[in-house]
């Protein structure tokens, strides 16, 4: 079978060594040249504007997430009616090993790291893939009990027979619109996460988020409720100072906010579900730390919390870190991905709203009160200028940051070395 394998980066060459490793004739394309060093030898590679020449011949067309479908190569690829699988699609149908699978707008990673901690600490062999960085197709031929995938959007929408026994559903909320075209399609896209399972298969998700709730509707598998808030019956969330999952009260540390026990919970019905025990659950939760860039504490001076959000990269994210906090001098601005930033600035809680980046005017303008910045050390000194004691000065972009950072992880770097560096003089 001749493949063409679109996008060369980290998702793209695991699908080339698997696709060859299965004897498939395997050509590559990347619109950067660059991105093809190291391939060239002994397969086909394409780069540049794309030519649909190159598709004669191909039987199947595998594409990297970070490929649009309204990109020329895939847009070719569907018009002449061959199949297009994603990366998630083609791994999985060279895995026997249960899957335990979580998408979301937001918290994704979070939970897949709970779920495998979970499972670690239960005495299972598992490991986490997909969007978190290793890709599923490296786990092919792998003596694990159990993955957890971290699934996007971009990694579901072209799956086909991709059968994950748990899934995940925690949030849906508009994001990634300028890859999707509109908030349908991108819900359309997280549903998929559920549309090979049965009644044998679990789908968990917050029933709190009207996104999810629209999102797991008609799924055929057994669903399981969960939230930050309450038990819902049949389901997990908080109860007696503790989690309630299943039969069992899980201890949570009593500080624990909303969004933690609504992760905690979702973690824990679907760990559950594949073999892990409520002890397991019980010490994983005792010893998690989130990952960086989500709610972390840089420190507190004279009364003032400063807090790197960084990875709150949408809406939908920022405006929960600031419910998380109480009044609030608000960084935000960014690369803008085609979504109504307003609502972060009309937050009630917000004292004042400091713009970076290319939508940094949006946020202003939408602000009671608003300063506009050149950057992020200006950000930093200026936030400090009208902090008071009993504030939160709260790194909670709301966009990409591609316009002035290489990640959202380099973003909260930054402005936690401006801040230490301010208020510590290093």
């Amino acid at each position: 079978m001749k493949v063409l394998v679109v996008g060369a980066a980290v998702s793209g060459r695991a699908a080339v060594r698997l696709l060859e490793e299965q004897g498939e004739q395997v050509a590559v394309y990347d619109a950067d040249p660059g991105a093809l060093e190291g391939l060239e030898e002994g397969r086909r590679v394409h780069s540049g504007s794309f030519d649909p020449a190159w598709l004669q011949g191909v039987d199947l067309v595998v594409t990297s997430p970070g490929v649009p479908e309204h990109a020329p190569p895939l847009r070719a690829a569907l018009e002449a009616g061959l199949t297009v699988w994603g990366e998630l699609e083609l791994a999985s149908r060279h895995l026997t090993v249960p899957l335990l699978a979580v998408t979301g707008t937001n918290g994704k990673t979070t939970v897949t790291q709970m779920a495998v901690a979970m499972l670690h600490a239960s005495g299972r062999r598992a490991a986490a893939v997909g969007n978190i960085g290793v890709p599923l197709a490296d786990a092919v031929g792998a003596d694990w009990e159990v993955l957890v995938v971290e699934a996007s959007s971009f990694q579901l929408r072209f799956t086909s027979s991709f059968h994950p026994q748990a899934a995940v559903l925690l949030n849906v909320a508009p994001d990634h619109l300028d890859w999707h075209g509109d908030f349908d399609s991108y819900l359309a896209a997280k549903a998929r996460i559920h549309r090979n399972q049965g009644p044998e298969d679990v789908l968990v998700y917050d029933a709190d988020d009207a996104g999810a709730r629209r999102a797991v509707s008609g799924a055929r598998s057994r669903l399981l409720p969960v939230s930050g808030h309450r038990c819902p019956e049949g389901g997990a969330g908080p109860e007696g100072g503790g989690l309630l999952v299943g039969d069992g009260l899980v201890e949570v540390a009593a500080a624990a906010d909303p969004i933690f026990l609504v992760d905690a919970a979702a973690a824990a019905g679907a760990a559950l579900f594949l073999g892990a025990t409520p002890t397991g659950v019980t010490a994983a939760l005792a010893d998690f730390r989130p990952p960086h860039h989500r709610r972390e504490v840089v420190g507190v001076w004279d009364g003032v919390t400063w807090v790197d959000d960084s990875k709150a990269t949408n809406p939908h994210a920022a405006v929960a870190a600031i419910r998380s906090c109480g009044p609030v001098v608000l960084i935000a601005g960014g690369r803008n991905k085609g979504l109504d930033v307003a609502a972060i600035s009309a937050e009630p809680s917000l004292r004042h709203v400091i713009g970076i980046g290319e939508a940094g005017p949006e946020m202003v303008a939408a602000a009671r009160a608003g300063t506009l910045v050149g950057g992020m050390d200006e950000a930093v000194a200026l936030a400090d200028r009208l902090a008071e004691p009993g504030d939160t000065v709260l790194l909670a972009p709301g966009c990409a940051s591609f316009d002035m950072f290489h990640s959202y992880a380099h973003r909260g770097e930054v402005f936690a070395v401006a801040v230490r560096r301010l208020k510590e003089g290093r």
